[in-house]
């Protein structure tokens, strides 16, 4: 038995010198679904529903960058949720809508986007200022976003009338939709701040130690109210779109979105203890987070289901992603 232990242990130990890239295993996974679901469903690479695979995952993609910051910085952002509600609602009433005679325009989408940056501004201050534990701090923040969205749209969905907005999710320029250019720009804004700025170097250095990057002389509470502030413009525009995407405002159009874009980052490589990870293994984790559910849902099974393969995925993404020999206990 001893034999067969230490065999393992070696085993495991062989593979990780080989130093093979963490991205890896996700592509890998991401073509093997894909080759799966078409083998099932063959149109499951048709012309349409890669389109709307593009459609769905564009969006998760732009919130799961948001977060991924925030885990690689070792903390964890619950507010997903209320902080598309508040850009959803706010944009809403803002825009050419049913219930009023406001027509902002792009004012609208600047505001709705602005609403999801004071939120994690205030989540960065609440949790460095008052030492609150970040899970708490922004779990509070959602059910605060959420009952504000409802309270201001009395909760009733907001349809949007502005043809400009409502285009940037529906429309296409040639047979790509237009989502896909926003999340391939918001994606090399999140790929630039990661390489080539100080905040992306020091939210690794936060999340990998972070008394050894206080020690070094990084700012610890700026930087961590500055991830938590990018996080919530990623995420304000993601409601934004989701908005535009669904023709309303409304209190629960980030319904879902928390848990799919956690599973995304987890799926894609980045540990949940912080300090590895990046935006382009995020990418990848939603692409198989999106497929995930657009494949389920094709070979018939119910919508409802789906979340719970969504939690064995992130069960099994955790296991792979943390290395226990690093963690000096478990609690």
């Amino acid at each position: 038995m001893a034999s067969i232990t230490e065999g393992s242990t070696s085993a495991i130990k062989r593979i990780r010198s080989l130093h093979i890239p963490t991205i890896v295993g996700p592509l890998l996974v991401l073509v093997v679904l894909v080759v799966l679901f078409t083998i099932i469903r063959p149109r499951f690479l048709s012309t349409d529903n890669i389109a709307n695979l593009i459609r769905q995952s564009s969006i998760l993609v732009i919130i799961a960058i948001g977060e991924a910051y925030i885990i690689i910085m070792g903390s964890i952002d619950l507010s997903i949720e209320g902080n598309m509600a508040l850009a959803s609602v706010f944009i809403g009433l803002l825009a050419e809508n049913y219930f009023n005679a406001n027509d902002f325009g792009l004012l609208a989408v600047v505001i709705g986007v602005g609403a999801g940056v004071l939120m994690g501004l205030v989540n960065g201050v609440l949790h460095t200022k008052l030492r609150i534990p970040s899970f708490m701090v922004t779990l509070g923040m959602m059910y605060v976003g959420v009952g504000l969205a409802t309270w201001l749209s009395n909760g009733m969905n907001l349809p949007i009338l502005d043809p400009m907005i409502l285009s940037w999710a529906r429309g296409n320029t040639g047979p790509i939709p237009n989502l896909a250019f926003f999340g391939l720009i918001m994606f090399l804004l999140g790929l630039f701040l990661e390489k080539y700025t100080k905040f992306g170097r020091y939210v690794f250095a936060i999340g990998g130690a972070e008394d050894r990057a206080k020690l070094a002389g990084v700012p610890i509470d700026k930087y961590k109210i500055l991830a938590f502030t990018v996080a919530g413009f990623f995420m304000g525009v993601g409601g934004v779109l989701n908005s535009a995407r669904i023709g309303a405002g409304a209190a629960n159009s980030g319904l879902n979105y928390l848990f799919a874009a956690i599973t995304a980052v987890a799926v894609g490589g980045t540990a949940l203890t912080g300090g590895t990870g990046g935006v382009v293994q995020t990418l990848v984790g939603a692409l198989i987070v999106t497929v995930i559910s657009n494949g389920l849902l094709m070979v018939g099974v119910p919508s409802v289901s789906i979340l719970a393969v969504q939690g064995v995925i992130i069960t099994i993404a955790v296991i792979l992603t943390l290395d226990r020999s690093k963690l000096p206990f478990v609690k």
